[in-house]
């Protein structure tokens, strides 16, 4: 008997369930009980708004109402969705509104985010459930119909008509997800837009094309199902939000929700239809609601254009006007064959559209002291960064243009010469098709906090793998063969590459070093590559710790004193564990003390220990960070990848963030005890891995235990 295959968790048909809650049984608990649902979970009260409330005056308290409370003639969705279902409220997130007008020219994708039969009639149990992508998966999250009103009207997103609510609701969902309405004050719709179709956002300047070729850029890209927004950038944080002569606003998000051309006498006029998302507040140039130009245009035009004169927001103007006063577009692609815009734009249904590129997805920690290495500029600690590994097996597939090259060869008498430049471009793409095509973004998570964005600044630089044990002098040596640009303080970046088949990895940074964070990155690869990625991890270079000569003053003092302890505490400071420690750590064959030779080697170890974490504590504070451990455990011949340093750090540093010298002298200790026995192994597979992948040895008598257990437990 067939069984339904359940769909992965995290997928739009099984999406993961923000805070545990579950829309069909909590909707069927409600209609069952006959009481409107209130969510606990984001509770009718001024810390899910977020923002301090400071008007003291009683009529202008905050109430949460439900849409019944507030229009008698409420509904979810009057006919169907558009543009100017959403208006601004007193929220600064115009981001989030202009990437929801995007979407509602998008049905298929619209429904992603919006599942239809929602009611405030049939069935309605006052909750309501949408679905927003987070990185790399899509969250279902629940709410109730309770709203913020101030004043007997919306305080937030509200409808042109008044008595629409999706958006409103939307917008309460979004809110939940993320923390709180505050938290939602101030973005770039960038994010919006990826949350809302799981794509890739990017920006283009406008200047980098011509008015005519940027609207059939622009044309192209609606065609192919993308989202497109544009605003004007401010010069300074005094000229946010202000109005310019022509109407436009600066600093604000606009959406771009189709273009269009009209003939006006014998010209042909390139437009494009923008909307504000305040609903209000629109163009007032050339081609717009009022602009006179429309009197030469034929009715049948305007009206296969749709052309409303009404102020909801929405507007036309030409593609030259558009280019002289805008300087962003922002663009969202649901797939990376979207970016070509050289290419024919398939349709959004095309089945090929999805399958042509395979995705691998990761998430990642940027932790002070370990694996926040910051930016190229510190050498010192770049080389700690989080790093993955790309392998590019095979070549893209050639083009069609490329596969019939041999039979157009017959007839090359017949062609014209090609101009250098021609020769050039024609030589370029022929290397890309040799070539491996992917796409990287590095996206860094949850940097809004209440009110306020807090993003860092965030890049990736990838590297041509050369031998496995990458230590600082590979970046020193090395340069990038690839890169996101820029640090930005955004929440992703991204880059489309062509490199040769072969091995990388890639490095995400943060600019300044020891600022935490958490990321995700995901890898787009054309089907016809084979792409294999995991965390990187270094292996180690296991190298047998040579011991320091005896000093003659060594000498000395072992035959002045034989009391190892007290010459261990009172020369170095030592705490009588660590003491002990040192002892056992030496072949005492079962007799707890050493020799005198032991002693003066003992002795002589301590003091390379000394005088190593002397040259790589480089602040000179008497205790080693992450970073400084590193390096100095590689200078005495150990090399450990950036999870074993940090648990060592843990492990040692008795509970702070740095560590003390004995700390690390019991750190040196146990892992001398580890690399003997990893010297000791005679399986050749466990030494071609490494000594970091302690826990795929063979479970006998000393070896059957995890790496990290044994460390913990030594």
């Amino acid at each position: 008997m067939a069984t339904d295959k359940v769909a992965p968790l995290g997928s739009i048909e099984n999406p993961i369930k923000c805070r545990g809650q579950d829309f069909k049984t909590l909707l069927e608990e409600c209609l069952k009980s006959g009481v409107l649902f209130s969510d606990p979970t984001f509770p009718a009260e001024q810390k899910s708004i977020g923002m301090p409330q400071h008007d003291p005056d009683p009529k202008k308290e905050i109430k949460w109402q439900r849409p019944k409370e507030i229009c008698e003639n409420a509904v979810f969705v009057e006919g169907t969705t558009g543009t100017t279902d959403i208006c601004q409220g007193q929220l600064g997130n115009c981001w989030l509104l202009a990437a929801l007008s995007c979407l509602t020219m998008h049905p298929k994708l619209f429904v992603k985010v919006v599942p239809p039969n929602q009611s405030l009639s049939k069935s309605y149990a006052g909750i309501f459930h949408f679905t927003f992508w987070q990185y790399g998966e899509w969250v279902e999250v629940v709410v109730d119909d309770r709203l913020p009103v101030r004043e007997g009207r919306l305080l937030f997103s509200y409808s042109h008509t008044r008595n629409e609510f999706w958006s409103a609701l939307v917008e309460k969902a979004y809110a939940k997800l993320i923390g709180s309405y505050g938290s939602l004050k101030g973005g770039n719709i960038s994010e919006g837009m990826e949350d809302f179709t799981g794509g890739i956002a990017y920006s283009m300047q406008v200047s980098s094309r011509t008015p005519r070729v940027l609207w059939r850029s622009l044309t192209a890209a609606l065609s192919r199902g993308s989202l497109l927004s544009c605003f004007i950038q401010a010069s300074s944080y005094r000229d946010i939000s202000k109005v310019t002569g022509e109407g436009l606003i600066k600093g604000h998000a606009y959406a771009i929700t189709d273009t269009d051309k009209v003939s006006k006498v014998s010209d042909e006029i390139l437009l494009l239809r923008l909307r504000n998302p305040w609903g209000f507040v629109e163009y007032r140039g050339p081609w717009s609601d009022k602009g006179k130009e429309w009197d030469e245009v034929d009715k049948a035009e305007k009206e296969r254009i749709n052309l409303k004169k009404t102020e909801d927001g929405e507007f036309w103007i030409s593609a030259e006007d558009f280019s002289r006063l805008f300087d962003i577009v922002e663009l969202c692609s649901v797939s990376p064959d979207t970016l070509d815009e050289g290419k024919t734009p398939p349709s959004p249904s095309d089945p090929v559209l999805s399958s042509a590129w395979t995705i691998s997805e990761h998430e990642g920690f940027w932790v002070p002291g370990s694996s926040a290495g910051g930016s190229r500029r510190y050498k010192q600690t770049f080389w700690k960064n989080p790093q993955f590994q790309l392998i590019l097996r095979e070549q893209d597939q050639a083009e069609e243009d490329d596969e019939d090259e041999s039979e157009d060869d017959e007839d090359d008498e017949d062609e014209v010469e090609m101009t250098p430049e021609e020769k050039k471009r024609e030589e370029k793409q022929k290397q890309k098709a040799r070539q491996c095509t992917v796409l990287v973004e590095l996206l860094q998570k949850n940097r809004r906090q209440m009110d306020k964005v807090n993003f860092l600044y965030i890049a990736f630089h990838i590297y041509r793998l050369q031998g496995m044990c990458l230590d600082r002098n590979f970046f020193m040596k090395n340069r990038p063969v690839g890169r996101s640009g820029k640090y930005k303080a955004q929440r992703g970046v991204w880059r489309k590459l062509h490199l040769d088949p072969g091995n990388y990895i890639i490095t995400a940074s943060t600019y300044r070093p020891n600022q935490p964070g958490e990321f995700f990155v995901r890898i787009f690869s054309k089907i016809k590559n084979t792409l294999g990625m995991f965390t990187f991890v270094c292996h180690v270079c296991a190298q047998q710790v040579m011991a320091t000569p005896v000093s003659p003053e060594d000498q000395r003092r072992v035959q002045k004193t034989f009391d190892v302890e007290a010459a261990l505490d009172k020369d170095y400071h030592l705490p009588l564990e660590t003491c002990r420690q040192l002892i056992f750590g030496e072949d005492t064959k079962g007799h707890s003390r050493l020799s005198r030779k032991q002693t003066a080697t003992l002795l002589s170890s301590l003091r390379n220990l000394q005088s190593i974490f002397f040259q790589f504590d480089k602040d000179s504070s008497g205790t080693m960070s992450p970073f400084e451990l590193s390096t100095a455990l590689e200078a005495v011949g150990m090399q450990c990848d950036g999870k074993v340093v940090q648990l060592l750090s843990e492990r040692f540093a008795s509970g702070e963030l740095h560590m003390p010298f004995h700390g690390f002298v019991s750190c040196f200790t146990r892992l001398r005890t580890l690399f003997a026995l990893y010297e000791s192994e005679t399986s050749q597979d466990v030494k071609d891995r490494g000594i970091n992948a302690v826990s795929i040895w063979p479970k006998h008598a000393l070896l059957c235990f995890h790496y990290h257990m044994y460390l913990n437990k030594l």
